[in-house]
C-alpha cells in the first residue's frame, strides 16, 4: 500500500459513498487509476467492506468513559443483563485478566454519568470497578 492508496482509505472514511469522479478529483487522479486502486484494496482485503452509520452510531456523547468491572462468582450474566438495559451504556466487553467485564458508557453531563456509575456499582455482584474518562477520539 503505497501514499495514494493511504489518501483513498482517508477519502473513503471521511464519505464512501464518494462517486469514482469525486474521488479523482481529491486525489489528482484519474477515475480509472481510483477504480483500478479501489479494486486492488479489496482484492487484497486491504479494504474488507463498507459499511453506514446511523444518527445513533454517531450521537454525540458530552461524556464519555470506560467501566471496568470485576463481578463475583458467577454473577457476570445477571450483571451483563442489567448493563444491557442501561440506555447510557453503549456497549459491553467480556475481557480476560483482572476485569470481567467493560462497559462502554456515555452520557449528557459529568453528574449523569457518576449517577449511571453509582448504579451499577450497587449491583450485588460487583466487588471492584475502575472507571477511565474518554477524553478524545482520534480513529
Amino acid at each position: 500500500m503505497d501514499e495514494l492508496d493511504s489518501r483513498l482509505i482517508a477519502a473513503l472514511k471521511r464519505n464512501a459513498r464518494a462517486s469514482l469522479s469525486d474521488l479523482a478529483g481529491i486525489l489528482g487522479v484519474t477515475r480509472s487509476t481510483v477504480r483500478v486502486r479501489l479494486e486492488k484494496l479489496q482484492n487484497s482485503g486491504e479494504i474488507a467492506g463498507f459499511t453506514v452509520l446511523t444518527r445513533s452510531d454517531v450521537r454525540p456523547d458530552a461524556v464519555r468513559g470506560l467501566m471496568m468491572l470485576e463481578i463475583a462468582g458467577r454473577g457476570a450474566d445477571k450483571v451483563m443483563k442489567f448493563l444491557q438495559r442501561l440506555p447510557e451504556v453503549r456497549a459491553i466487553h467480556s475481557t480476560n485478566g483482572t476485569w470481567d467485564l467493560i462497559a462502554e458508557i456515555g452520557t449528557d453531563t459529568l453528574e449523569h454519568f457518576d449517577q449511571v456509575l453509582t448504579t451499577i456499582r450497587r449491583l450485588d455482584s460487583v466487588t471492584r470497578s475502575e472507571t477511565n474518562l474518554l477524553l478524545s477520539t482520534r480513529r
